[in-house]
């Protein structure tokens, strides 16, 4: 798993210590999100781009690249104030905040603490649908040990579906054999 960007300097004009800061997701344009996350991080804006591995194969090779997870997304940990985010809307690639009015939600903690769990213990993820609706569960145990989603029956097998909700988007990880309980 990679994670592209670090905490802005203590010199910067935004203090974290003097406002909370919150992770917004940004939409990007197609296959820019690396470039946006660089040019972030030179700012000093903290920045996260999760990334996966896949196996990509042209007509003469196969090669393992890093994928980001979620495409033509990344998340920026700032405070909700209009400097800061005119900040991130000026760098080249970004096409503006998810969430109403294009001002961008907050994204809990929580669910980005998920997304980081799952690569660095390099559980084997699928995309899935966003879903809405459906009994939400924790992982009780184990590497996974406390990562909260929706359990779905798929094929036959039990999966947890992870959504980061101001994006729209899922993940689906097998659960079968694990201990999960309800919230």
């Amino acid at each position: 798993m990679s994670n592209i960007g670090y905490t802005a300097a203590p010199d910067s004009p935004v203090s974290p210590l003097l406002d909370p800061t919150f992770w917004f997701a940004i939409q990007t344009y197609p296959r820019h999100e690396k470039s946006v996350c660089g040019q972030l991080t030179t700012k000093g804006v903290d920045n996260y781009l999760p990334l996966v591995a896949r196996i990509h194969q042209w007509s003469d090779r196969r090669k393992q690249v890093e994928m980001p997870l979620f495409a033509g997304y990344a998340f920026v940990h700032i405070p909700p104030s209009a400097e800061c985010r005119v900040q991130v809307l000026q760098v080249a690639g970004v096409l503006g905040f998810v969430g109403a009015g294009r001002q961008g939600l907050p994204i809990p903690d929580r669910q980005i603490e998920d997304i980081r769990t799952l690569l660095q213990n390099k559980i084997s993820l699928d995309p899935y649908p966003f879903l809405k609706i459906g009994q939400r569960v924790r992982i009780r145990g184990g590497s996974m040990d406390g990562i909260e989603g929706i359990l779905v029956r798929r094929n036959g097998m039990k999966r947890l579906i992870i959504s980061v909700e101001t994006l729209e988007r899922s993940l689906s990880v097998c659960v079968e054999g694990l201990a999960v309980e309800g919230i």
